[in-house]
């Protein structure tokens, strides 16, 4: 057989196998045989270039990182979904559209997965383009990411052209897999498999993509043609059945019904089972199956009118509490933490979670031993919701916090007057500095990459600092020396520790730790005063002169510059070279008296980036939408901040304008 004919053969067989592996979920071969056959397909197209294929399985990681992704314009808007969070809501969708057709229409029941939106673009059969939803209008070419991902095709089995619509998701393995490698190397956990597949699918380098491991499953047919002989298919299901035989990895667990009675159930149905699911999903879609019907009905501004989302409240169980323990934060806080036995929770596995502080605790009953019910406020932080004390064994006991410190073993106060704290007297308290130094190489504050929590231990173990002014007098042979660091890491740790002295007055203010002064009323301090020594003298009246600063926080900057202590940390820090003297960009007042929300993904920055280049423009962001917001700045999966600001009629724009009024000065 000639070379060119055999590599031909055997590209047509790994990618049947890789069909029969990732879409199908019925491998024929075993992974060494697969690995045995791509190893040699590799030889060999190594030893002929002159057969190079861009279809070819070896194709699907490779290319150059790049500098920045292109933006991308949707021949099909891709809109977003109204969301409904109760079965009344849902109901009431489902009679208003059934008010308007002149019989009940067959309703297409499927999971929303939780993911990330993109188009796959096809021109005569071969994968052309793939881009993120982004605004619906406009989102970014991540071509070269969606190849590496196996359970798209490369080529179709027909020379068709046609754009399909998918959600590319984390597999749960996957997340726990990444997530155990990033504790194990000191790396901050990621929050959730949306938010891991997101960040995947935005990495600029398509070798790190590949590492992560994504999938999707197509839900969509956007345009083109789905036959060769120019035959329309008539409903939705008839879609996804032709895109399966297509080879297309499409959506599980849907039905068509016109039954309201069987559209619930199956909403019941799918949410009993989603722990058993290899993947997220946060709800259901319930959308019309005639293709003709939707184009009836139409579109909104932003939302189908033939389609809803139904949305799961946040998901809750049942497990053990273990025991409590007690940590020590920045502020000399003692936080008590549930120890819980192992339980899944909204797509990751929980063993901790919050109590807040001892009130909280009494007022729910909540005893060591108890069977508690736990959820993940807004889908991100564990809390314990209740006890159950009717599942109370005999032996359960009351938690009392400390009389003394867990870190430094001094004496503790109760601290009625700030939200029923328990703080530790110690201003030099171990923890207290360990949590400090952490809090000030954090990301919002002085953006010291590579300074997490392990770092700062050893460095504070090895006695190489003893507060954050320490870290500019660092040398990269101290950091050398440290267990598992070596001359290029402390390198890079030193640069990092250089650079953020350029980070400016208002970061640097916020990374001070000062009591209720967060990154909004450090912006305002370095916007009304404009040094650091200035902020040092102010005096309470002058700090309740700044807009939305009350007395509390103001005695509290008073109250942190009266301590001899932080007075000489901050000389320390400005003898160090950082930059204590507010920029003009610092103080801009072209957003000032607006309030800014952000939600979704945005297409080129992330949120942090975007609320940075608010606030240097003297604008607030705020983390909820109401009357009083200004703007909201709507991503990719922008989902209730985004309805609430419609329904408020509050202005919502994107990336894109809101770097135009930023540019331009068009507010």
């Amino acid at each position: 057989m000639e070379t060119a004919e055999y590599i031909r053969k055997l590209r047509a067989r790994l990618l049947y196998h890789a069909k029969r592996y990732y879409v199908d979920d019925d491998p024929e071969i075993s992974d060494y045989e697969y690995d045995r056959m791509y190893a040699e397909l590799l030889a060999l197209e190594a030893e002929h270039p002159e057969l190079y294929d861009p279809a070819s399985p070896t194709q699907r990681v490779g290319g150059r990182p790049l500098d920045k992704f292109e933006k991308v314009t949707h021949a099909v808007q891709m809109n977003s979904l109204s969301d409904v969070f109760s079965y009344e809501e849902l109901l009431d969708f489902i009679t208003r559209v059934n008010e308007q057709m002149e019989e009940p229409p067959i309703w297409s029941v499927e999971p929303k997965i939780d993911g990330l939106s993109v188009s796959l673009r096809y021109e005569n059969g071969v994968f052309v383009q793939g881009a993120t939803r982004g605004d619906g209008f406009v989102g970014e070419d991540v071509t070269q990411n969606l190849r590496t991902i196996f359970s798209i095709p490369m080529t179709l089995p027909e020379p068709l052209s046609l754009t399909v619509r998918g959600e590319v998701y984390m597999p749960r393995r996957v997340f726990e897999r990444l997530n155990a490698a990033r504790e194990a190397s000191g790396q901050a956990l990621l929050a959730n498999p949306r938010n891991a597949a997101a960040g995947s699918l935005r990495q600029l380098d398509p070798k790190i993509a590949a590492e992560r491991a994504l999938d999707i499953f197509v839900f969509n047919f956007q345009e083109g043609s789905l036959y060769t002989d120019g035959h329309a298919p008539a409903t939705h299901t008839e879609t996804l059945d032709r895109l399966a035989a297509l080879g297309f990895h499409v959506l599980e667990n849907r039905i068509g019904t016109s039954e309201c009675d069987a559209v619930i159930a199956h909403i019941k149905a799918v949410g009993e089972m989603r722990d058993a699911l290899a993947y997220d999903i946060d709800g259901i879609v319930v959308k019309i199956d005639k293709l003709s019907d939707r184009i009836r009905l139409g579109e909104g501004t932003n939302t189908p009118k033939w389609a809803v989302a139904y949305k799961f409240p946040p998901e809750q169980k049942q497990t053990k509490l273990e025991d409590v323990t007690v940590a020590v934060g920045r502020t000399g806080v003692l936080t008590p933490t549930a120890v819980l036995s192992p339980v899944r929770l909204a797509g990751t596995t929980v063993s901790r979670a919050t109590l807040h502080n001892l009130e909280f605790i009494r007022e729910r009953d909540i005893r060591i031993g108890d069977i508690v019910t736990v959820q993940k406020a807004g889908d991100i932080i564990p809390e314990v919701v209740r006890s159950h004390a009717d599942l109370r064994s005999a032996n359960v006991r009351e938690f009392y916090m400390p009389t003394h410190c867990p870190s430094c073993g001094e004496p503790v106060f109760y601290d009625a007057d700030e939200g029923a704290a328990t703080r530790c007297t110690n201003s030099r308290c171990p923890a207290q500095l360990s949590r400090g130094i952490e809090h000030f190489a954090s990301k919002d504050a002085m953006n010291i990459d590579g300074l997490g929590p392990q770092i700062v231990d050893a460095l504070l173990k090895n006695k190489l600092i003893a507060d954050a002014a320490d870290l500019y007098s660092l040398r990269v042979e101290q950091i050398a020396e440290m267990e598992r660091m070596g001359e290029k890491s402390a390198q890079n740790l030193i640069d990092a520790i250089e650079r953020s002295k350029s980070a400016g007055l208002e970061r640097l203010i916020y990374a001070l730790g000062i009591r209720n002064v967060g990154e909004v009323a450090a912006a305002a301090l370095a916007a009304r005063f404009r040094t650091l020594d200035a902020c040092m003298r102010a005096t309470v009246e002058e700090l309740c002169e700044i807009p939305d600063f009350g007395q509390i926080t103001a005695e509290c900057v008073v109250n942190f510059f009266s301590h001899s202590q932080n007075v000489e940390l901050c000389e320390r820090l400005t003898e160090a070279g950082l930059l204590t003297v507010a920029t003009a960009k610092e103080t801009d007042d072209l957003f000032k008296g607006l309030t800014f929300v952000l939600t979704g993904t945005l297409p080129t920055m992330s949120r942090d980036e975007a609320a940075a280049k608010i606030k240097a423009a003297g604008g607030k962001v705020s983390g909820s939408v109401s009357s009083k917001t200004s703007y909201v700045v709507a991503g990719e999966a922008a989902g209730s901040k985004l309805t609430k600001a419609q329904t408020l009629g509050i202005p919502v724009i994107d990336e894109e304008t809101l770097m135009s009024m930023i540019e331009k000065r068009e507010i």
